[in-house]
């Protein structure tokens, strides 16, 4: 086997193993907001190293930082709910430009979601944003450390060549992504408000399209956008259908494994596809996420179907809105005149 083509196998086995492992360890230990472990762990694999003591400590001072922003915005958001949503507009746009800027991804998701998910739970009860603290730390810690023992299994060969650095856009392209990333996370964070313990995974939602926008052409938001979240969907129902033929734990994990290997071969290219990486990565965190919580509410004895399709339809209208916004921000770039 060509040494590219191992390195790449290497990491979709990482990217599996640590996504189901983690799902099924957060549900198996009952942690508040299970599916979060492994959408963080997807997001730590595309890393592609195991991380280092300044890794680990830079991602709890981003956790300290983020919990500290969301509970500070609490009170203003609800003796001042104008001034609350400007910050927190302003923050997102912040922290989007931070990663677009060649600045720490993750560092980057948990700002976003700490501005977003911690502040809109405490409006309501601050209670939930105890627990929405609570599942992200633990969260974080469940996926570093399933992130770790995959990386034991599944080593990076030593001779694996150095990825490229990502090449940062200019600093007015900069400006534009983040901004229209802002736009897509803000109203669901605002719907968010109203109803927040119905809302939060629209959010999570949200942030990761907020994210694949910002490497997304016009051209292709719709293929990438809303492909990857009807698929996701889909992926999620066919899921839950042969979860249902024999419910345990331990196949709950062996059909995440298979799912997210298929997933990550297409992500890394050992099946030729014409879609983009994000395009897959999105697809497997939209059914992680809606399978999770279908999950939730099947133990919580909810009506299983009834919420997924409200679930699933909010998740398309928000993936058609970021879409529309894609459009509208690249059409109004266009119809800027030329400098000079």
């Amino acid at each position: 086997m060509p040494i590219e083509r191992s390195v790449r196998a290497q990491r979709a086995l990482r990217l599996a193993s640590g996504t189901a492992s983690s799902l099924a360890i957060g549900f198996g230990l009952d942690l508040p907001i299970p599916f979060l472990a492994p959408v963080l762990a997807m997001i730590l694999a595309m890393t592609h190293r195991p991380l280092s003591a300044e890794d680990c400590l830079k991602l709890m001072l981003a956790a300290i930082l983020t919990t500290g922003c969301g509970l500070l915005l609490i009170p203003v958001l609800r003796y001042y709910p104008l001034c609350g949503v400007l910050l927190v507009g302003l923050g997102l746009f912040v922290a989007f430009r931070y990663g677009l800027s060649g600045g720490n991804v993750l560092v980057m998701t948990f700002l976003v979601i700490g501005l977003t998910m911690i502040p809109a739970a405490g409006t309501a009860d601050f209670g939930a944003s105890v627990m929405v603290i609570a599942a992200l730390v633990q969260g974080l810690l469940l996926a570093v450390v399933a992130l770790f023992f995959s990386h034991c299994l599944f080593p990076e060969p030593s001779q694996a060549p150095t990825p490229p650095m990502p090449t940062s856009p200019s600093p007015s392209d900069t400006g534009r992504l983040a901004l229209r990333a802002t736009l897509i996370v803000l109203p669901t964070f605002l719907l968010a408000l109203i109803e927040p313990t119905k809302y939060l995974p629209i959010i999570l939602k949200a942030v990761g399209l907020g994210q694949q926008s910002s490497s997304t052409a016009a051209s292709q938001a719709g293929r990438e956008l809303l492909g990857s979240t009807l698929l996701g969907g889909w992926l999620a129902v066919a899921f839950w259908c042969v979860l249902s033929l024999f419910v345990h734990l331990w196949m709950f994990f062996l059909w995440t494994l298979l799912v997210a290997l298929l997933l990550g071969r297409k992500l890394y290219g050992l099946d030729h596809t014409r879609l983009s990486p994000g395009f897959w990565l999105n697809t497997l965190m939209t059914m992680i996420i809606l399978l999770g919580q279908s999950v939730q509410d099947s133990a919580a004895g909810k009506d299983v179907y009834t919420a997924f399709a409200v679930r699933m339809s909010l998740f398309i209208a928000v993936t058609l809105y970021a879409w529309l916004i894609v459009h509208w921000l690249d059409r109004h770039r266009s119809n800027l005149p030329a400098p000079g």
